[in-house]
């Protein structure tokens, strides 16, 4: 598990323009999505083309958030990243530089739909009626990427609880665009995974000042259990 460390330079920053550590203290559970993303074997799984050894360790606690939320009345969502052989013609900018040949090949076919790294990491709990989403970009909101914000919007969904690997591509990348289309969005700390705590720790320290809350999976329960509690309590 990742040794998590916000900068204390954004702490200090974020107090003194918004007053307070946490931006949302409650949260409806009947109008929030879990959206865990990309845990597949291509990146969870031993030997794998995209292998980060701490998305393994974040395992239980995506299932705790996801049995939790469902609970509450909210909904969760299992993003899966595509590769197809259109990747190669309608995002040559990643495929033709950030990658060397046999990465290039590796990751194409155990992205692919049918192969076994396109599925979800065995230990993982997805229930019947969460949604499954394909998705063909890093993020999974930016233009074009996935289905993802008209099954939100379809839904009156309007925050979104981000987990999943890796934390500084992503998963990031989904977060700011969460917040950029106005979903309320919060970071698990703890229930994200990157190759090393640096590269966890960057993600958290940047989102934390302008685009997320970040909190961890018992702080986000009780943001949203409490709030389940008081309505049904109304």
């Amino acid at each position: 598990m990742h040794k998590i460390k916000i900068g204390q330079h954004a702490i200090d920053r974020a107090m003194a323009r918004r007053g307070r550590l946490k931006v949302y203290e409650a949260i409806d559970p009947a109008k929030t999505a879990l959206i865990v993303v990309d845990m597949q074997n291509a990146f969870v799984a031993p030997g794998f083309a995209a292998e980060i050894g701490h998305a393994r360790d974040i395992v239980p606690n995506i299932n705790k958030l996801a049995a939790s939320l469902r609970a509450a009345g909210g909904k969760v969502v299992w993003i899966r990243n595509t590769i197809s052989p259109e990747t190669a013609e309608n995002w040559s900018v990643w495929a033709d530089n950030f990658m060397t040949r046999d990465v290039k090949e590796r990751m194409f076919a155990q992205m692919a739909r049918g192969h076994e790294g396109h599925e979800l990491w065995p230990l993982l709990e997805p229930a019947e009626d969460d949604a499954q989403i394909e998705k063909r970009r890093f993020s999974a909101l930016v233009q074009g990427a996935s289905d993802l914000e008209p099954w939100l919007r379809e839904r009156g969904l309007d925050t979104l609880l981000i987990t999943g690997t890796a934390t500084h591509v992503c998963c990031e990348s989904t977060a700011r665009d969460a917040m950029m289309l106005n979903f309320k969005t919060l970071f698990i700390s703890d229930a994200n995974a990157a190759p090393t705590d640096e590269d966890h720790n960057a993600t958290l320290t940047a989102l934390f000042q302008s685009f997320c809350d970040v909190q961890s999976t018992d702080e986000a329960i009780a943001c949203f259990g409490g709030t389940a509690a008081a309505l049904a309590a109304e």
